[in-house]
């Protein structure tokens, strides 16, 4: 049976990379019947918003979305189409596995661990008003609903993937009552997981930890502002944004999207670097079930990079991103 899967291109190099990843997605073998949806800035211009409601429609019906990028005004202009996403569509859980890939230089080898990050409160939503002017007033709000779901989504993603430990990351020594609830509730959750290693970190000790030595962490486990800085760091660790996926997921829907940005300067030369999205279908595919071609796709990957003769220029090769697609069909043949 084919699985119903929606897609979305997004903005600057979006349709190029989301193209790419479709086609070597079909590569695989596994049958999806694909259902295109738009978001972001390019459509905001022609239809008045950059989500529109008949995407979040398809996307709770099919349950499954394939993400390119979308740009998101500083500053200024309407509410970020990914975090309207999670909003409306209840995605409690950033995933953003962090693994090094042969071939592709970084500071660091075999680096493999996974940021769970609460997605849907906290000072990254956004909730901010000016209380007189020149004065700003931001809101942060962490509830024990949200701490507990996504402890138990962390510690239950430890468990069926085989990780050791999870690590709880918070500022609990200053924010006593929002961060100590999150931290008093991810110990709760661990109560229930004494097969996997449980510990607690400052945020600020953390960066420096994982700075000095990555590999000492498994699963870490931040609230949203946290983990969006942090997963950023650890992106960097492995070789950048263009060689991570990522993933929003809750319960009756799942978003795989690039991480990255959208790259205007290099949108429509077709040299853009595909990756990102493609470890986020590798995600989507385990997500579906389709283990076997999750792993295949890994391995091409893995093996075209490993090989280093057809790289994009952002890894330092020359290779278009038709002859890396071309590259990584060869190596699923």
């Amino acid at each position: 049976m084919a699985h119903k899967v929606t897609y979305i291109p997004g903005d600057g190099i979006g349709p190029e990379v989301v193209e790419a990843a479709r086609e070597v997605i079909d590569a695989t073998g596994v049958q999806i019947e694909w259902e295109r949806a738009d978001a972001g800035a390019e459509v905001e211009v022609r239809m008045g918003s950059n989500l529109p409601e008949a995407t979040v429609e398809q996307i709770a019906r099919n349950g499954v979305a394939l993400k390119g990028p979308t740009a998101t005004a500083v500053g200024r202009g309407a509410r970020s189409a990914n975090v309207g996403l999670r909003k409306a569509l209840d995605l409690y859980a950033n995933l953003r596995p962090v693994k090094s890939i042969p071939g592709v230089k970084s500071r660091y080898q075999n680096v493999d661990l996974v940021v769970v990050r609460e997605n849907t409160e906290g000072l990254y939503s956004g909730l901010e008003h000016i209380v007189v002017p020149g004065v700003v007033e931001a809101i942060k709000i962490v509830t024990e609903r949200a701490s507990t779901r996504i402890a138990r989504f962390a510690f239950e993603y430890a468990r069926r993937h085989k990780r050791r430990k999870v690590t709880v990351v918070h500022k609990a020594n200053i924010m006593k009552l929002s961060d100590g609830l999150f931290l008093e509730s991810a110990r709760n959750v661990a109560r229930s997981y004494p097969d996997i290693e449980f510990e607690d970190v400052i945020v600020d000790a953390l960066c420096t930890k994982l700075v000095l030595d990555p590999t000492q962490f498994d699963v870490l486990l931040l609230e949203n502002l946290y983990g969006d800085i942090v997963s950023d760091l650890c992106a960097g660790l492995v070789g950048g944004l263009g060689v991570v996926g990522g993933a929003n997921i809750g319960d009756t829907a799942a978003v795989f999207e690039a991480v990255h940005g959208t790259a205007p300067d290099i949108a429509g030369k077709g040299v853009a670097n595909p990756t990102a999205v493609l470890l986020s279908a590798e995600m989507m595919l385990l997500h579906l079930g389709e283990h076997e071609a999750a792993a295949r796709l890994r391995g091409a990957i893995e093996k075209v990079l490993g090989e280093g003769k057809v790289r994009t220029r952002d890894l330092g090769g020359t290779a278009t991103l038709r002859e890396y697609v071309d590259a990584l069909k060869s190596a699923l043949a």
